[in-house]
């Protein structure tokens, strides 16, 4: 039991070089940096149902952008309370890192794989369907509470989104042990790759 343990823990570590890998590559960063964004935006927009996009339909374009512009700013905590905000960030992070793993993983595959870019494009298709998006689950399901409980009922909605989010951290970790595995063995493979080709090039040449 305790070398499962072990495995496992050492899955994680692998997986660990694998993200830290993946933030040397400028395509790690082109996924990365819009799905942090983009989620964290949602997250603050969705943090009280459905009634923030409400008042945006309401206010109208340009009065509209300001909650908009408000959700961004939200990201970083500005105006947030720490506890409300940290978990919103947590999760846009990990979910950020999850779809640029992602990203990058497609790219180096369709590289690594040019004589068949239909079976890379299914295998990275499968890695994203196992990661699936925690992020979207917490989006899905934090407006639903607001609806299915009154506004008597407030700190029960509260704890029963707080559980959902903290889940969806969970779930996240998991996904980016996966991933950071995989993205691990890939870059590692290119590298292996490319130190064999050059110096196969540079045995041919001394011949």
């Amino acid at each position: 039991m305790f070398m499962n343990w072990r495995k496992w823990l050492d899955g994680f570590v692998l997986a660990a070089k694998g993200i830290l890998l993946a933030t040397k590559e400028k395509r790690f960063w082109y996924g990365f940096i819009p799905s942090f964004i983009f989620f964290g935006m949602l997250m603050n927009l969705l943090n009280a149902g459905l009634a923030k996009f409400e008042l945006i339909r309401v206010l109208g374009f340009p009065k509209g952008l300001r909650i908009i512009g408000e959700s961004f700013i939200a990201i970083f905590g500005i105006n947030q309370s720490f506890f409300d905000w940290l978990p919103i960030f947590f999760i846009a992070i990990l979910q950020g890192v999850l779809i640029g793993l992602i990203v990058l993983l497609w790219k180096k595959k369709k590289e690594q794989n040019t004589a068949n870019l239909e079976k890379a494009g299914i295998i990275t298709g499968l890695i994203a369907l196992g990661a699936g998006c925690p992020t979207c689950g917490t989006t899905l399901i934090t407006p639903l509470i607001g609806v299915i409980f009154s506004t008597g009922s407030l700190s029960i909605a509260g704890t029963i989104s707080a559980i959902v989010t903290w889940l969806a951290i969970v779930i996240a970790i998991l996904s980016l042990k996966r991933l950071g595995e995989e993205t691990y063995v890939t870059i590692v493979n290119e590298k292996y790759l490319a130190r064999h080709a050059k110096e196969k090039e540079k045995n041919a040449k001394s011949r």
